[in-house]
């Protein structure tokens, strides 16, 4: 790998709550050859105390901060919405791009990540190799984009 591509080997963060759609984005990541180190937060909770290495994600070696993430909305404890507007108000943190990624078609939601700064948002498909597709397509847009 040259040296040019090095820094898009950044860790991804998914917050992510459904276990099904993180096998099928684990699944994605392996089909798809993607490099990136992958971390799994169950709620938008856990996905600050993993950004702020707090509690059980206290050791920054062990949990680096994420050059993207990719949040799902609905979620227990605090959804993505909540989380993506503490995140973006946060001086040490509003910089990472967020990807909100649901299955929820209404517009309000959309709307509401887009005001609160979410870099893009992305309607899950609900089956295998759709889904696959979209996670290849967030994986050509981080790659293509000049991320921080």
């Amino acid at each position: 790998m040259s040296n040019d591509n090095k820094w898009k080997d950044f860790p991804v963060l998914l917050v992510e709550d459904n276990k099904h759609d993180v096998f099928f984005i684990k699944r994605a990541w392996k089909l798809h050859k993607i490099t990136n180190p992958l971390f799994v937060v169950p709620h938008g909770e856990a996905c600050l105390q993993f950004l702020r290495h707090e509690g059980d994600y206290a050791n920054p070696e062990k949990f680096p901060r994420p050059g993207i993430i990719l949040m799902d909305i609905r979620m227990p404890i605090m959804d993505g919405v909540e989380c993506l507007d503490i995140l973006k108000k946060d001086p040490q943190l509003k910089t990472i791009p967020v990807i909100m990624l649901t299955t929820s078609k209404e517009e309000e939601d959309r709307l509401r990540s887009y005001q609160l700064g979410c870099n893009t948002f992305i309607q899950k498909p609900v089956d295998f190799e759709n889904f696959s597709n979209a996670i290849r397509n967030i994986q050509i847009y981080w790659t293509m984009s000049e991320l921080p």
